[in-house]
């Protein structure tokens, strides 16, 4: 795909009769940077420069849109597919062990988490990565967005990358993301123990056609599963974790907790209270009662 970008430049540069130094001065760019993405050697181009490339060319987005595949390339096959299935996903479920999921990142927050990566080269490269990123957020706002279900592990709250302000604006934004309707996030407390899915990060996607594929991810390695017997095995343990979370309204209280309060003070109700704060939500919404509860009519004293 970068060779294919460079070739595009070279032809688009050639019919409009520039030298590559001439082309450089209108991207404001060396004459050299040019030749570089010419023969898709060197650095990648940045999204930015991709969008100047197309200004002085005339090339109508063609740049622009040819600029994700040539990102992609940086990552091995199995990350590429996996980012391919997630833009099509129509529901995404996703398990975060350490860090808010790239799709409900501030900006800031991108920037401090990927600044975090060893083998990253530089300021350019960082840079390049928080745009991808903060671009790939703009389906949850399309006509086609997925259903998105998030479940956090309490450390996510609990850990201030980037600083207390950066942290604060992060978890901000969970509460803003929230309160959309196709948007779920629940928080994993530490007092659930141990699980299935410790140690790194799971995702599922279904696709359009219903197919459904799961990834996990660690702090140097991902691992793309498609065949269906073991995609099942982690939808189980999925389930379970969703099972074990607390509930939507009090992820959300937490989440507020946390962002209010210090990040070390955050208090996580204990299984009686949340039975009972569950149960009174039953309640105040009209009905039902959980197992072992008592359902109340309205304008009766409960029996002796």
């Amino acid at each position: 795909m970068a060779a294919l970008f460079g070739a595009r430049v070279r032809r688009l540069r050639t019919a409009a009769g520039l030298t590559q130094a001439e082309l450089g001065d209108r991207t404001h760019v060396v004459s050299t940077r040019i030749t570089q993405i010419e023969r898709a050697s060197g650095a990648k181009p940045t999204l930015e420069l991709a969008r100047a490339l197309d200004a002085a060319l005339g090339a109508e987005d063609l740049l622009v849109e040819l600029w994700p595949y040539v990102y992609r390339e940086a990552f091995p096959d199995w990350s590429r597919k996996f980012m391919e299935f997630a833009e099509r996903a129509v529901v995404i479920r996703q398990y975060a062990a350490h860090v808010v999921p790239g799709l409900l990142q501030t900006e800031d927050y991108a920037r401090a988490v990927l600044s975090l990566d060893a083998l990253l080269d530089s300021e350019e490269q960082l840079e390049v990565r928080v745009t991808a990123r903060m671009g790939r957020q703009e389906r949850l706002s399309s006509p086609d967005r997925p259903e998105l279900w998030v479940i956090l592990d309490e450390a996510v709250l609990k850990r201030p990358i980037g600083g207390n302000a950066v942290m604060r604006k992060q978890l901000a934004r969970l509460l803003d993301a929230a309160a959309e309707r196709h948007i779920t996030v629940q928080v994993l407390p530490f007092d659930q123990g141990g699980h299935e899915a410790m140690g790194g990060s799971l995702t599922l996607l279904t696709l359009p056609d219903g197919a459904e594929v799961a990834y996990t991810e660690g702090a140097d390695y991902g691992q793309l599963i498609e065949e269906p017997a073991h995609v099942s095995r982690y939808k189980v343990i999925y389930d379970r974790l969703r099972a074990a979370a607390l509930p939507p309204i009090m992820s959300l209280d937490m989440i507020r907790s946390a962002m209010e309060g210090t990040y070390r003070g955050s208090r996580v109700p204990s299984r009686s209270e949340r039975r009972r704060l569950a149960q009174e939500q039953l309640q105040q919404s009209g009905g039902g009662r959980l197992r072992g509860g008592v359902r109340r009519v309205p304008g009766r004293r409960p029996r002796p």
